[in-house]
């Protein structure tokens, strides 16, 4: 790999979490097992390790962390590369939401990605619920639940012990709202350090933003360009074309960029972490320039703020449980949490 193709990793902006480390402002996710091979995929962590990525959003359900991981010690070994510039992250899935299942999800990570410790934990999202891989939009799976914090915070605390014996250095949530936020952080011993969310320019999630910051938790946002290759049973009509957005496409225009760079450059300068996902080299290095290059001015920043249309993309209707009404029973869009009965019910303790 030429010097043209590498980033300094310095030049790469990042953010403090609790206690002091610092996560990269942009990483490689790599989610795409729809669309590729594991081993495309942990083609595409090497190249972005080589590029100047320092940061990896991993997940036990992408099913490709055994393939990864020889690929990071490789990467790191041939480049020089320390373990403790490398910041790793992985997720515990729906199906391991039992104390016992969480911690052995946990241990199966570190042993597929070949790692002595994560730096980050989060749990995926905040049902056990699972879905069939492939899922078509209108499946449901007859023993998903609503969201029962009791039992949520006794697997929340069981990985808890996990960063007591130093196999996590972070906790966090993902796909989280501000109701069931608020009661993990009144519950945890270990508060989380980072909120993982859809965040793209179409749907900036503003109240719940906020209150991750006002909370100390740094936020990841995933789909940062807006997902155009996200699986079709998340596909919709209505749903906003991030970069076909007029304000994003003149930026684009007056920084003779692609819209997706924008978006990038839009994530790191509103202050979260931003997760694209590509297996392509010319790709994976255009997307850490975005974020060291020319950044947006504040009249363009001021100009996203135009952009915004509450789109959100991944809705996430494969985990409802039977009795609830639609998709927005997953989200407490009326700042309750809905039970076995949509809105109005309430699930046991």
């Amino acid at each position: 790999m030429t010097i043209e193709n590498r980033i300094d990793p310095a030049q790469v902006p990042s953010f403090v979490l609790t206690g002091g480390a610092r996560i990269p402002a942009i990483g490689l996710g790599t989610f795409g097992s729809d669309r590729f091979s594991a081993e495309d995929i942990a083609a595409a962590v090497g190249v972005a390790l080589r590029t100047g990525y320092r940061l990896i959003d991993c997940a036990s359900v992408y099913a490709n962390e055994a393939v990864i991981g020889p690929v990071i010690a490789e990467t790191m070994a041939a480049e020089g590369i320390t373990r403790d510039e490398v910041f790793v992250i992985s997720k515990v899935w729906n199906d391991a939401h039992a104390p016992a299942d969480a911690v052995a999800s946990v241990h199966q990570s570190l042993a597929d990605l070949g790692l002595d410790y994560l730096d980050a934990l989060l749990i995926h999202w905040p049902f056990p619920n699972t879905h069939e891989r492939f899922a078509a939009p209108d499946a449901r799976n007859p023993t998903s639940r609503p969201y029962i914090h009791a039992e949520y915070m006794v697997m929340y605390h069981a990985l808890e012990e996990l960063v007591d014996a130093g196999l996590i250095r972070h906790l966090g949530v993902s796909n989280m709202t501000i109701p069931k936020l608020r009661l993990v952080l009144r519950d945890a011993r270990i508060a989380p350090a980072l909120n993982e969310l859809e965040l793209h320019p179409a749907f900036q999630q503003g109240e719940l933003y906020q209150y991750s910051v006002d909370h100390d938790l740094v936020v990841i946002g995933y789909s940062p360009m807006g997902s155009p290759r996200r699986p079709e049973r998340d596909k919709f009509d209505g749903d906003v074309v991030d970069m076909e957005h007029p304000a994003v496409v003149a930026i684009a225009e007056a920084l003779a960029v692609h819209p997706a760079e924008v978006c990038l450059k839009w994530a790191t300068q509103r202050g979260h972490v931003a997760i694209p996902f590509s297996v392509k080299p010319a790709q994976i290095l255009a997307n850490l320039k975005a974020v060291t290059e020319r950044p947006l001015s504040p009249e363009m920043l001021n100009s996203m703020r135009s952009v915004e249309a509450n789109s959100r993309l991944i809705k996430g209707q494969v985990f409802l449980w039977e009795g609830s009404g639609s998709w927005l029973d997953l989200w407490d869009v009326d700042g309750s949490i809905p039970g076995w009965s949509g809105y109005g019910s309430t699930a046991a303790e």
